[in-house]
This record gives structure tokens, sequence and C-alpha cells, in this order.
């Protein structure tokens, strides 16, 4: 269980680190084209994933948080659960960093930090953070899991 911790803990502490280097090195808004497909921006998103609920109002902040703290909570026991199959491991604690990376945030500003910027054509792709790229390559190695796993078949 420790290694996966461990694990949770290096995405929440990239997470935080790399939104603090943006929150102190940029004003919010700003946007520093890197690549002719990439920007760094600073932006902050009340909602979920895609802004989902951004103008709400305020109350999906505790939606939002209560959320986190209960999948966190579902994680932690799945990690404990399953502690030897090394695949879903993986997937559960890279989950489990970028939800609590996400959870300060919102506790911290009532939102969430996020600077990656891709785009191409001039269409933009939702800026997303450390954080969110965790929780999306924990959820495709969930999704592999699942596939690799031995079909059981009724009797």
């Amino acid at each position: 269980m420790f290694r996966w911790l461990s694990l949770s803990a290096v995405i929440v502490f990239a997470d935080q680190i790399s939104k603090a280097w943006i929150a102190t090195r940029y004003q919010l808004f700003d946007s520093e084209p890197m690549t002719s497909f990439f920007n760094l921006v600073f932006v902050m998103n009340s909602g979920a994933a895609f802004s989902f609920l951004a103008g709400a109002g305020g109350w999906q902040k505790w939606f939002f948080v209560a959320l986190a703290i209960s999948v966190c909570a579902w994680l932690i026991f799945m990690l404990r659960q399953h502690t030897t199959e090394r695949l879903l491991s993986v997937a559960l604690a890279l989950i489990l960093g970028g939800a609590a990376g996400n959870l300060i945030d919102r506790l911290r500003f009532d939102a969430v930090v996020d600077f990656l910027d891709f785009h191409y054509a001039g269409h933009h792709f939702p800026a997303f953070n450390v954080a969110d790229s965790a929780i999306t390559v924990g959820v495709a190695l969930m999704v592999l899991h699942e596939f690799r796993r031995p079909k059981i078949t009724p009797v």
C-alpha cells in the first residue's frame, strides 16, 4: 500500500509545485506561446471537467469538494483491496493523486488552477493541469486493466 500512496503523493507534489510556479510567474488569464500548438496559460476553473458548472453561483465548490473526498476514500479502499494488482493499483494511485491535487485547489482557491493549453487551427482544447493528466492516464489504465482481465464465463 505504501508504494501506491507514495505514487499518489508524488502526483500531488508535482501538481501543486507546477500550479504554484504558474501562479507566481503569470497573472490570471496570461498566455505565453511555447510551440505552434501549445501555450502556457493561467486560468482558474470553478467548475469540473470542461468547466462544467463553472457559472453555477458557488454551491458547486462544496459539491465538488464532497465528491472529491468521497472518491478519494473509495480509491483508498480499492487500493487496499487490490494492492497486488500492479496495473489497477497504478491506475487507482494516479486517479487518487489527481483528485487530491484538485481538491487542494478547491479548498484553497475555490477553483482549480489550469495552465496547459493545446490548440490546433484556432481551436483550443480546454486548459488542464498535472492532476487532470494523472486522472486521465489513470482512467485509461483502469480501462486497459479491465480489457486484460480474464473473462469469467457463467456456468
